[in-house]
């Protein structure tokens, strides 16, 4: 039975990248800051599907977190076949307006933790010849994301990563895939601390975190670098390609600056 690592996994798409994993026998470690809702659902989990569950309540934003959390992990004594780098956030509004010390924290967690732990784990893996690893970037990393400058292009260092590793582990016997979504129904939106958010979500886009998660472990199985849940989106990542990305700014400026 192999072991999932998933991050930010209390809510949203982590809980259901949980939920669908355990479904599947994995035995499972949940790491996020809220240790209340991890062992809730770890409770849930291990009573449905029969897994081990551990949990460990972690700030991935922090420096060295990574380290810090593979220690960890080593004095349990797990490994760790799949990694699911899923812990983000993202604020919207003018960048004037933002907080820069919100924006540290932001660049750190989406995309510092997300290095620091694929150095953690990634090794152990090359050497065992199998493993995976899915970084949850989003559609935002396509494209300029004007009012949410931040989080689109931390986004986009995400996808670059991911496609890198992707490459360069090819017949190593580790996976690398790129999770990036477009707008899913979680608690992000008001985490972002603008609930209006919302709003600026074009009809039909908005998809449930289940079929995003299924889409992208079908993706990591069939090795594709990259997976893009949704025709729409999967449309809506094309258009950089065909239009200018001055145009692109500024029709997604007038999207998000609604």
């Amino acid at each position: 039975m192999t072991t999932a690592l998933i991050t930010g996994a209390s809510t949203g798409i982590g809980a259901s990248f949980a939920e669908v994993l355990a479904e599947r026998g994995h035995d499972l470690i949940l790491v996020a800051r809220s240790k209340d809702k991890l062992d809730a659902l770890a409770g849930k989990l291990s009573a449905d599907f029969g897994c081990k569950v551990t949990v460990i309540a972690a700030d991935l934003g922090l420096p060295s977190s990574g380290a810090a959390l593979a220690q960890k992990v080593a004095s349990l004594k797990l490994d760790v076949d799949l990694l699911v780098n899923n812990a983000g956030f993202g604020s919207a509004g003018a960048f004037a307006r933002q907080l820069p010390q919100r924006d540290a924290e932001m660049i750190a967690l989406n995309c510092t933790a997300v290095v620091d732990l694929v150095h953690a784990f990634l090794p152990a893996m090359i050497e065992r010849g199998t493993g995976g690893v899915l970084n949850v970037a989003s559609v935002g990393g396509f494209q300029p994301l004007p009012y949410m400058a931040i989080y689109g292009a931390t986004k986009a260092f995400v996808l670059s990563f991911s496609e890198s590793l992707w490459a360069e582990l090819r017949g190593s016997g580790v996976k690398v895939t790129a999770l990036c979504p477009g707008p899913v129904d979680t608690p992000f939106f008001e985490a972002s601390g603008t609930p209006s958010l919302r709003k600026t979500v074009p009809k039909g886009f908005m998809m449930q975190s289940r079929p995003v998660v299924e889409a992208a472990l079908a993706a990591l199985e069939a090795g594709r670098p990259v997976c893009v849940p949704g025709v729409s989106n999967q449309a809506l990542t094309m258009m950089p390609r065909l239009l200018p990305r001055s145009l692109m700014a500024r029709m997604s400026a007038k999207i998000m600056g609604r």
